[in-house]
């Protein structure tokens, strides 16, 4: 709809852009951004407003403000995975997925904060501090009794946005930008995109390049899109995805992108339930949740069925062993000799190495450095590393025999509980709470499979929840043509926050204009 208005002259790239840089100032408080470009958005503003003008737009992006995770390349924009170790580094390239929306006219707003080196399930753990949920300030939360709160304790009682692509799930949020793209390893999309309201995409592997993509895990990373609605999100994906020469491990055939059709008849539909989802520490809130998301589809006509995927357990095993053995062997890059922070240690070459590693990396990367290290040892190598992909194989492996039963979709929980407390989010260590978090989300990269968070309903403390689909590989049309069906149905209500009020000139204000397909 906002496409629709620049077309029309409603409103012009340049006020649109003015518009998101001034909420960006008025939502400072959440984190949300590392850096702001503004000088820059706003000469492709200009840029966009001068095509609109001669009636020569690039496409439906054409204007539209978008944010950045910033472990993604910008040309000319520092670029900083929340690290000392790149504070100050500014890329010479941009990332293929960068590039193409710029291509296609998107207006860049700036860079989204993370977790340090995208290593972490709550963006609390980056070198910037942590980012707020716009919901702890939206009136559906603050309406709500706390139990036992003490005023002093109402400036803590913010919640986490999840992550690791929190900044990137809270732009979109508080409106600030219109899409945004964040990472997703095992679940650093969907994880956000679920506490904080929005939709959050991962599509399948090799649907989207990776070049320019500062590497977690190379063989499950994707970059992810972040949107108000799915509509959205298949806009974006068909900007994005298709074959990069840059990336040999994306597909080689065409994407022709598509529009979604409006889905009326389920009956076809098979929806599989995998039962090891009902995982432990499943809030019984979300567990109801589930079984009426479940419902709605039944008595719409679809075959609801419960399937089984008997390997889920050892997933979180086998992914923390293949996560930190890829991080040990990515993060050797950062040595404090081509770029990146670089010790004054200038004893030795060696000495220099360690202090720059110690100085640049937090406690949880250099962990996870050590721990990848260790299971790549010559005499652990076999046991750990090669027996964590014979288990990934059995994960995948699962998947395939459910589809291939004629199961279309699978329906599953996004997280464990809704977005909780910043205080209560710290008792624990990244490495326990990311195992926690990501239980629901990360077999989908494991075996490679889109998925997307939908934004479902709100939690009894006024807190948004999501719902996960699970589609066959490069199955994106199907996936998101049931999940818009899923959110005609939900209708999930709008966050009300106070600053988008005070700077809305009618752009914002109701549910869908917030889209621009």
């Amino acid at each position: 709809q906002v496409s629709a208005a620049l077309k029309k002259g409603h409103v012009t790239p340049t006020e649109l852009c003015q518009r998101c840089l001034a909420l960006i100032k008025s939502t400072k408080f959440l984190n949300a951004y590392i850096t702001v470009a503004e000088e820059t958005a706003l000469k492709q503003a200009e840029e966009s407003e001068k095509r609109y003008r001669t009636g020569q737009p690039l496409g439906v992006l054409d204007g539209i403000p978008v944010a950045v995770k910033d472990n993604f390349s910008t040309a000319g924009i520092e670029t900083t995975c929340a690290s000392e170790m790149l504070k100050g580094y500014i890329p010479p390239y941009s990332a293929t997925v960068v590039q193409k929306l710029l291509d296609q006219g998107a207006v860049l707003l700036g860079k989204t904060n993370l977790d340090e080196f995208a290593m972490g399930s709550g963006s609390t753990d980056g070198v910037f501090g942590p980012v707020r949920n716009p919901w702890s300030y939206s009136r559906q939360y603050k309406e709500k009794p706390v139990p036992e709160s003490h005023p002093e304790d109402e400036a803590s009682n913010w919640v986490i946005t999840g992550g690791s692509s929190g900044g990137s799930a809270a732009a979109v949020s508080s409106f600030t930008c219109f899409a945004a793209l964040g990472s997703d390893t095992g679940g650093s999309t969907r994880n956000p995109a679920a506490h904080c309201g929005v939709v959050g995409l991962k599509p399948t592997y090799g649907l989207i390049s990776r070049h320019g993509l500062i590497p977690l895990v190379n063989s499950m990373d994707v970059p992810g899109i972040l949107t108000r609605c799915v509509d959205d999100a298949a806009v974006v994906l068909g900007s994005l995805a298709g074959h990069d020469p840059k990336d040999s491990t994306t597909v080689q055939d065409n994407f022709k992108p598509f529009e979604l059709p409006s889905l009326t008849d389920v009956s076809k539909l098979s929806i599989g339930i995998p039962k090891e989802y009902h995982a432990p520490g499943l809030s019984s809130e979300i567990l109801a949740l589930w079984s009426k998301a479940a419902d709605l589809f039944k008595n719409a006509g679809a075959n609801v069925i419960e399937v089984s995927l008997p390997h889920t357990h050892y997933s979180i095993v086998c992914y923390h062993v293949l996560c930190t053995a890829e991080v040990a062997s990515n993060m050797a890059r950062f040595d404090g000799l081509e770029y990146g922070h670089r010790s004054d240690m200038n004893k030795s070459t060696e000495s220099m190495y360690a202090a720059t590693r110690r100085e640049g990396f937090n406690d949880v990367v250099r962990g996870r450095i050590l721990s990848g290290n260790y299971f790549l040892l010559k005499q652990n190598y076999e046991s750990y590393f090669v027996k964590a992909q014979k288990v990934r194989r059995l994960i995948a492996n699962d998947f395939m025999k459910v589809f291939r039963s004629g199961v279309d979709i699978l329906l599953t929980p996004t997280t464990l509980s809704d977005a909780v407390p910043y205080t209560e989010f710290i008792k624990e260590d990244n490495r326990t709470r990311s195992a926690q978090d990501d239980i629901l989300t990360q077999a989908a990269n494991m075996a490679g499979l889109p998925a997307i968070s939908v934004p479902t309903a709100l939690s009894e403390r006024g807190l948004p929840v999501g719902l996960q689909f699970i589609g066959r590989s490069f199955q994106e049309k199907q996936l998101l043509t049931v999940a818009k069906w899923f959110e005609k149905q939900v209708k999930f209500p709008m966050i009300e926050l106070e600053e988008v009020k005070r700077h809305d000139h009618g752009v914002f204000q109701h549910q869908k204009s917030a889209s621009f397909s």
